[in-house]
């Protein structure tokens, strides 16, 4: 890849006066959040940071935050992005190895101008990522500008790209969907109207009133805003869903609510999208992005190759092992069925607890649903679902389990049925599997 000019000034040469962010606290233009970035640059080049080195990004979501990563980007340095919902311990460890942590906004004070980069090198590391950590303790990725710049441009062809798009930001930035969004935005040229935490009533609003044209949600998020009143009535054309299969029931009620959903499967050391479906179909997970090969080995799970693969994420066979399991349909569209680790083995047969879910949450009584394989004397692994009942609803786990019954093979059906308040999920939404054994109240057989 040819070095490609440094994406904020550009963006801010195309288009000075057009939002490139809005906030709770207003908007600021490409021109406004340009000069942003380069005070943030001159502090940091000040406090002697330089290319190549790491700087921990403590803040939460706004203007300080998205002009301390292009500030980064600028000097050549590598932002590592900091949950601030973790615990110290936490924060220190995802930080250890940054020349510097920036958990306050930058104050350029006296500095200098900062000697900063016209063009980027797509070689150089721009972000520190840490996964998801659902089935074990996360771990760091390193992604490049070429991974980025091809993430944008594979999520642009996929998803269409118009000069007038507000993608409604409300993932947390210490996850790669939600720093994806202000990166291919800035690289665009184009509005993130940016919210500091997913709230369903604000977020609802914003689709209903706000022009967004575009919304990254999970599963559980989509639900959350249905419930709260969001509809496609106003200028929303996608709302991408990521963070495991999208259950039928709920992509039938998106549709019904005339929310066009598009499915999208990615993870963090692909620099999230690796496929993604035409909004408005969502059954599948969609084809690969341009610059991307997806594959299932034999034991079904999903291979990964590309330009978004993180240096050294693939093996020697090439590929990047993503202990995702799926299937390619007729059309060579991905679906995805679940985790290899969630996989549980009940009487010597495969069970994968997101289908047992998505049966679930077809009943109208359930909100949520999570499903884990329990040790067994008898049965080596017994099924076992954890349901949240929608507000003002009731149902029996007798009653779940007959209708599991109805539309699943036997040794598929929970053999119990526990009741809670929430499930334990991870901040970008993914549900804690391994979480969910101490979880509710059972009821069952």
């Amino acid at each position: 890849m040819v070095q490609p000019d440094a994406w904020l000034p550009r963006a801010a040469a195309q288009r000075p006066d057009h939002p490139a962010l809005v906030t709770g606290d207003g908007s600021i233009t490409y021109a406004q959040l340009l000069r942003a970035a380069l005070d943030a640059a001159a502090a940091l080049a000040g406090a002697g940071i330089g290319a190549g080195d790491r700087v921990a990004v403590a803040l939460p979501p706004g203007v300080p935050f998205v002009a301390t990563l292009h500030a980064c980007l600028l000097l050549g340095a590598a932002i590592v992005p900091i949950d601030l919902r973790l615990a110290p311990a936490e924060r220190d460890s995802r930080a250890a190895g940054a020349a510097l942590v920036v958990d306050r906004p930058l104050v350029r004070g006296d500095a200098p101008d900062a000697q900063v980069r016209e063009r980027l090198d797509p070689d150089a590391v721009a972000t520190v990522m840490h996964t998801s950590g659902t089935t074990a303790a996360p771990k760091q990725v390193e992604l490049t500008v070429g991974n980025w710049a091809w993430n944008a441009l594979g999520s642009a062809i996929a998803l269409g790209l118009d000069p007038a798009d507000r993608w409604l930001c409300t993932l947390p930035l210490s996850h790669v969907g939600g720093l994806s969004i202000l990166l291919r935005s800035a690289i665009y040229g184009t509005s993130v109207v940016l919210h500091e935490r997913f709230e369903p009533a604000a977020a609802a609003r914003a689709i209903n009133d706000e022009q967004i044209t575009l919304v990254s949600l999970v599963g559980t998020t989509l639900q959350r805003v249905l419930e709260a009143g969001a509809h496609g009535r106003g200028a929303l054309r996608c709302a991408l869903i990521g963070g495991g299969p999208l259950a039928p029931a709920l992509a039938a009620r998106a549709a019904e609510a005339g929310i066009p959903v598009a499915q999208t499967y990615g993870m963090t050391e692909a620099c999230s999208q690796v496929t993604t479906s035409v909004a408005g179909e969502p059954e599948t997970a969609g084809l690969a992005l341009l610059g991307q090969r997806v594959a299932v080995a034999s034991d079904g799970e999903i291979l990964v190759a590309g330009e978004t693969v993180a240096p050294g994420a693939a093996t020697v066979d090439g590929w990047l092992h993503t202990g995702d399991l799926g299937r390619l349909d007729d059309r060579g569209r991905l679906v995805v069925t679940g985790r290899k680790a969630d996989t549980i083995v009940s009487g010597g047969e495969n069970v994968a607890p997101a289908e047992v879910e998505a049966v679930l949450l077809a009943h109208p009584a359930v909100a949520d649903a999570g499903v884990y394989g329990r040790p067994d004397e008898q049965w080596g692994e017994a099924v076992v679902a954890t349901v949240v009942l929608h507000d003002g609803s009731h149902a029996e786990g007798e009653e779940l389990r007959e209708h599991a019954a109805a539309h699943l093979a036997r040794f598929k059906v929970p053999k119990e049925v526990a009741f809670a308040r929430e499930l334990p999920r991870t901040p970008s939404g993914k549900l804690l599997r391994r979480a969910l054994s101490g979880n509710g109240n059972g009821s069952g057989a």
